[in-house]
This record gives C-alpha cells, structure tokens and sequence, in this order.
C-alpha cells in the first residue's frame, strides 16, 4: 500500500526524488538527511523498525552502485544496530567509554547512541586494505563486521549462547580478550538467539 499509495507505484522513481531533495539540518550530515528521507516515511509502516528498514534499504542501495552513486554513497552509511551489536558494544565496554549508555532500542540510534559509535568508528578505518573496491570509509561493512564477530553464522564469539550474561566473557582465545572490559550485561535485556543466526 506504501508503494501504491505514497510513491504512486513507481518506488524507484520515489527514492530518486527523495535523495536528491534531502537537505541536512545544522549540524548533521547529508548521509543522515538522506537517510532519514527514506527512513522516516517508511516508519509508518506497521511492524517496521529502523533496524530492518536500514538492513533493508542498505542492500538495495549498495547494489545500485553502478547505476546511482548517491543511492550506493547513501546505503553504505547505513547501520543496521541489532542486540548483537549493541550487547557486543556493552560487554567490551565501548558504549560506557565512547558512548552514552542505554538499552537496545531506539536510543541506539541517538546521538552517543551505538550508531553514532560506528560511524565513529567507521571514520578511522580504512577498509581498502580489505579490498580495493571498497570506499575509504564504509560503515555499514564495519557494522556488519561486529555482527559477524559475534554471530553463530560467523565467528560466534561474543554472544548469549557463550557467554552467560551475568557474569564477565571468560571466553580467553577470543581476539579481543586482553583488551575487553568484559562487562556483564546485568539486568539488559539478554542476546535473542534469532539475532545469533541472521542478520535482521
């Protein structure tokens, strides 16, 4: 009905003209006024939330490289923050050191927020040294890259199924070990096990 009623069934045409009027506020960037151009109408939709709205639209964007710069510049600054990114951020400690402590949940995306954090981040890698097809900075495969660290699908290190939540990671092998504040998660809300095996 979105497509139908708002984007009058032409919803490539309808991202094309939202990108190209979006305009940052003071302060913020035109990656997030892109976003937020796209994002914020699709809210209405029921059942919806950023998290799935960013994964969804990331991939679509990022695919259209080739054929729309701005729709490949807007998808590669999208961060899906799933409980596995965020419980990843608190138990190393990363969101109490360079954020603004909370909840998974909508304060992820505000500002000292997880998404906030990864961009952080993102600015100060440069995934080229991965590959040269990358951009310089690219957020969204820094994020999907802490998801995969801690996913079951991938490294399966930093999860609800390893490591009981209330108590510290005794998980020693793991990479980080020595540099992890090993944080128990306390009375947060506890790693769904969906979130170990995909990325939604």
């Amino acid at each position: 009905m979105f497509v139908r009623d708002l984007t009058d069934r032409d919803l490539v045409g309808w991202i094309d003209r939202q990108l190209q009027s979006a305009r940052p506020a003071p302060g913020t960037t035109i990656e997030a006024a892109r976003q937020e151009a796209l994002v914020g109408p699709l809210r209405h939709v029921y059942g919806v939330s950023d998290k799935i709205l960013m994964m969804t639209l990331s991939t679509l964007l990022i695919g259209a490289r080739n054929q729309r710069t701005i729709w490949f510049e807007t998808g590669k600054a999208m961060i899906a923050v799933d409980t596995l990114v965020h419980n990843f951020l608190h138990r190393t400690g990363i969101l109490g050191t360079c954020g603004t402590p909370h909840t998974y949940g909508a304060a992820c995306y505000a500002p000292g927020g997880c998404a906030e954090i990864i961009r952080t981040l993102a600015d100060r890698i440069d995934v080229r040294t991965l590959s040269r097809a990358f951009p310089q900075k690219f957020p969204r495969f820094v994020q999907n890259a802490l998801w995969r660290f801690c996913s079951g699908d991938g490294l399966n290190l930093c999860n609800g199924n390893r490591i009981d939540d209330r108590q510290a990671c005794d998980i020693s092998y793991c990479y980080l070990y020595q540099k992890c504040s090993r944080e128990p998660l306390k009375g947060l809300k506890t790693t769904a096990k969906s979130d170990i095996y995909s990325d939604n």
